[in-house]
């Protein structure tokens, strides 16, 4: 376990930082520069590994995970992707701490409540309920009144976590197996 332990920890940060760098660019193709920025399909990722240490270990360790993944990637972004003459940047900081541990504790909870039932229904809605309160909070924290079309950008980042929540069904499936065997 204290590999593992170790190795989810440290993707959640890792998932965290790059999440918070990627979400400062919106995806200049196809007339999306005001839907969806890159974040929106990192993020998604911490869900699993979220719902995979739920799983394996139960809610208090995938409480722990998510609390030094909070940590580690608050730190990290504070060194590596906040500019701290910049008011915006500092919002997403602020924003992403928030956003993150609301979401991540609220998907440990729900998947926590909905583990016995089929092996689907706990990341799935779990994911789903934390993507969606994780949009709304990062995104109203991050650019409330600060003239960036932060609604369309949740919309549309949103749909991409969700999108993303059901793909991640197949490597959370596959990953179950090696997981536990570990």
């Amino acid at each position: 376990m204290n590999y593992l332990f170790i190795l989810l920890s440290l993707l959640m940060g890792a998932i965290v930082l790059i999440s918070n760098y990627l979400v400062q660019f919106p995806i200049n193709y196809y007339g999306l520069e005001n839907i969806l920025t890159y974040g929106a399909f990192s993020y998604p990722l911490a869900f699993l590994i979220t719902d995979l240490a739920n799983r394996t270990f139960g809610k208090f360790i995938a409480r722990k995970i998510v609390y030094i993944g909070f940590f580690l990637g608050v730190l990290s972004t504070l060194f590596f992707s906040t500019n701290f003459s910049d008011l915006i940047s500092i919002r997403i900081a602020i924003g992403s701490g928030t956003a993150f541990i609301v979401a991540q504790l609220l998907d440990v909870q729900i998947f926590d409540k909905l583990r016995r039932e089929k092996w689907f229904v706990a990341p799935l809605t779990s994911s789903i309920a934390g993507s969606f309160v994780d949009t709304m909070l990062f995104f109203s924290i991050s650019f409330y009144a600060t003239g960036i079309s932060w609604i369309t950008l949740s919309l549309g980042d949103l749909t991409i976590k969700l999108l993303v929540a059901l793909l991640m069904l197949v490597p959370y499936r596959l990953l179950l197996g090696t997981v536990k065997a570990v």
